[in-house]
């Protein structure tokens, strides 16, 4: 048995299919298929089922898969050990954000991080949580910055800051003549959302859970938007309000800063944490990612104040 090997076996157990296997492992697929066969014949069992399709893992493949993810896991710490002694951190990291995070963190973020370790190449990309759940337990992400907490098995959380969710008006919405609003000044009946998958929906929800039977009730039409920014422009063109993490209005211009209001306590916010799968073994590199991250958010972020409620990623039917 050999490292190879179970390097083989985990990107076929990830990518079910020997040929994207061989292709991602930069291997020729009778090379990739000969070294997992001879694994086979060793160890007297089969790892996958050829006759499906996709290829399946069979019910010992699965235990071999895990235990293999994991070997691989305690392999990497060698290296980590070794650059650790040598203060040189190197080698590619692959990490996602949720949209809600990525624009006001990843334009910044990637250039800081790579004049501060030139030596790690970022392999950056945009995802829901429920993709990257996935792509983290199949180890096609190293890392990612989700909102937290996930309370996820086999899942390690490291809150990086507190973001507080404002909400942003329309001119001649009511609650603009108020200093600072409360959750009974959202009216869900003129509310733009983020679509199904995102987790700061929910969050919205979790604010108003008293008035969601009112969603949007008294529209023509119904508009749901992937991006925080089409929710502003929505409310600019065709009135109502949204709600928005903070980051989001930290380039606005004056008068659209106007429109925004801050909630009164307890203040809500989100928590904003790096998750990584529970055998995730390169600590330092983890560590400097969050130490970039935290740099580029205000210092009030930083540390979870009283008067402020974190609010819960929960399920919501509409």
């Amino acid at each position: 048995m050999t490292i190879t090997q179970l390097e083989y076996v985990v990107a076929v157990a990830t990518y079910k299919s020997f040929v994207a296997a061989a292709e991602k492992s930069f291997v020729t697929q009778p090379t990739l298929s000969m070294q997992i066969q001879k694994l086979e014949e060793d160890l007297g069992i089969r790892i996958f089922d050829r006759t499906k399709q996709p290829i399946a893992v069979t019910d010992m493949g699965v235990e071999i898969v895990e235990q293999a993810r994991k070997i691989l896991s305690e392999c990497e710490k060698i290296t980590e050990l070794v650059q650790i002694q040598q203060q040189k951190l190197s080698g590619v990291f692959r990490f996602a954000v949720i949209p809600t995070v990525a624009p006001y963190l990843l334009p910044r973020l990637l250039d800081q991080y790579a004049a501060a370790y030139p030596d790690v190449k970022l392999h950056a990309s945009e995802m829901e949580t429920d993709k990257i759940l996935s792509a983290l337990h199949h180890g096609e992400l190293d890392a990612a910055i989700v909102s937290t907490p996930l309370d996820q098995k086999h899942i390690k959380e490291y809150p990086l800051f507190y973001e507080p969710f404002v909400a942003y008006f329309a001119a001649d919405e009511p609650a603009l003549k108020k200093r600072l609003i409360n959750p009974d000044d959202i009216s869900l009946e003129r509310i733009w959302l983020l679509s199904e998958g995102h987790c700061m929906r929910n969050q919205v929800f979790d604010l108003c859970s008293d008035h969601v039977a009112g969603l949007q009730a008294d529209r023509p039409y119904r508009y749901e938007s992937s991006h925080v920014e089409t929710l502003r422009k929505m409310v600019d063109s065709n009135g109502g309000l949204t709600i928005l993490p903070e980051l989001a209005t930290h380039e606005f211009a004056e008068d659209f800063m106007e429109r925004v209001r801050y909630f009164e306590e307890p203040q809500p916010v989100r928590e904003i944490g790096l998750i990584t799968t529970d055998h995730f073994a390169r600590e330092a590199l983890r560590q400097s990612l969050c130490e970039e991250i935290v740099k580029l958010v205000p210092d009030s972020m930083r540390v979870q104040k009283k008067g402020r409620k974190v609010l819960r990623i929960q399920s919501a039917k509409l």
